[in-house]
């Protein structure tokens, strides 16, 4: 039976999908609130992480081995870098990669580590049933490589050497470290963003502009998608 963990970053990420479960409980742990509610039958995790890295490891850890959930998804906005991209639309991760991770003074590439990996790949299954999702939405969703880092990008230079780096579609703040826990804990995980804004010296406008309207696209893919697994 699955046990579906539903994350964002901020408030706003998640406020759409509380709003579609109704009645849920508020757990306080390890600094944060989690919420937990039964949706068709299945048990279901929902929280905010806070920004940043460190914080989403933090709450998908305590998602998994705390609270015990078996699948991951996530919801929430990112900067479009691939000119296709344009605000509103929905990126998949099919890979993600830490942009900021910068050993390459050891002749390492950019965003390794000995033991791990400059990308850590989403589920196959979970990626597969966002197609049915979209199609049944009528949604059009780029499938791409998701770049994180503990930073805003709203420099078009810091931006062109992350496509350098990782060839990568969309820039946020959490996705990848979700990702390294999911990998490392067996968990298949699912990575969803809507475009805010496009990394540029306008990104912050932009951000602020069309976050809301965003995550609310985000979060109605992510609730068909909980409908698909539990359907399955």
């Amino acid at each position: 039976m699955s046990k579906i963990a539903i994350m964002g970053a901020m408030p706003e990420e998640v406020a759409p999908i509380l709003q579609k479960l109704g009645k849920y409980k508020t757990t306080k742990y390890a600094d944060n609130e989690y919420y937990e509610a039964t949706y068709n039958g299945v048990e279901v995790v929902v929280a905010y992480s806070k920004i940043g890295k460190v914080f989403s490891t933090l709450t998908a850890a305590t998602m998994i081995e705390h609270f015990g959930c078996n699948k991951l998804l996530f919801s929430g906005v990112a900067g479009g870098i691939n000119p296709k991209l344009k605000i509103g639309d929905l990126i998949v991760a099919t890979k993600l990669s830490q942009h900021d991770l910068d050993i390459t003074a050891f002749g390492h590439p950019m965003g390794f580590v000995p033991g791990g990996s400059v990308f850590v790949e989403a589920d196959k299954e979970l990626i597969k049933l966002s197609k049915e999702v979209a199609k049944e939405l009528n949604k059009t969703v780029i499938e791409g490589v998701i770049a994180t880092g503990d930073q805003f990008v709203h420099d078009s230079a810091v931006k062109d050497n992350i496509v350098k780096h990782f060839n990568a579609d969309a820039l946020e703040m959490e996705g990848a470290s979700v990702a390294v826990v999911c990998s490392a804990l067996n968990i298949p995980f699912f990575i969803l963003r809507a475009i805010s804004d496009t990394a540029d010296t306008d990104a912050s406008f932009s951000f602020d502009e069309f976050m809301e309207s965003s995550a609310v696209i985000s979060a109605e893919f992510i609730m068909k998608m909980t409908d698909k697994i539990i359907a399955a």
